[in-house]
């Protein structure tokens, strides 16, 4: 099976968020959500916060085809970021990741809900999906441990001529469906059946 163009950038609607392609209108809104440097502050690329580092950040979300804005619901505010990538039809997975959020929506679920929509929309389209983080990024390794991403590797990347301590997790649907998010997955299945 190949993923088309359109299944990696839909619009996804939960509860609180809307997921929409990105666009470059978004820039000046997601830059004034990424400015915070307590947004980077355990990544490994610190400085994204900095607007001629994330003029590169965007404009490589923009070339992936697979990223997202992320809107409030509530007010129709944009709040971060995220993005499907590095498809492989060969090893039937897809990265999620370059994913940043206003701080005052940390620890408020919106990051669960929004893995939860694109895990929900991509997992009938491929075996699994993995997760590239920084190896000292322990809120995000924490909240994919949660959601039943599995460490598969640790390594070394080199970007911008800088080594940086990286892992790899991967989460299936049957991991998913085990772990924090199973309440999404099951949402709305049984009263299908009755």
């Amino acid at each position: 099976m190949s993923l088309h163009a359109s299944d990696l950038q839909p619009t996804l609607q939960g509860e609180r968020v809307i997921l929409r392609p990105l666009t470059d209108q978004d820039f000046e809104a997601l830059y004034a959500v990424a400015a915070d440097p307590e947004i980077w502050a355990m990544h490994p690329y610190r400085d994204r916060y900095k607007r001629e580092i994330f003029e590169d950040f965007f404009a490589d979300a923009m070339a992936s085809g697979g990223a997202f804005t992320v809107v409030d619901k509530a007010d129709g505010k944009i709040i971060g970021g995220t993005r499907f990538g590095n498809y492989s039809a060969e090893d039937d997975e897809i990265e999620i990741g370059w994913t940043f959020f206003a701080t005052a929506y940390w620890r408020t679920g919106i990051n669960r809900e929004v893995k939860a929509l694109m895990l929900r929309h991509i997992f009938p389209q491929v075996r699994t999906v993995v997760f590239q983080i920084g190896a000292t990024n322990f809120r995000s390794r924490t909240a994919v441990e949660r959601i039943g991403g599995r460490l598969t590797r640790e390594y070394v990347r080199t970007d911008r001529g800088d080594e940086q301590d990286y892992t790899r997790y991967e989460l299936t649907e049957k991991d998913a469906r085990a772990g924090s998010l199973a309440d999404y997955f099951f949402r709305g299945e049984q009263n299908a059946g009755e």
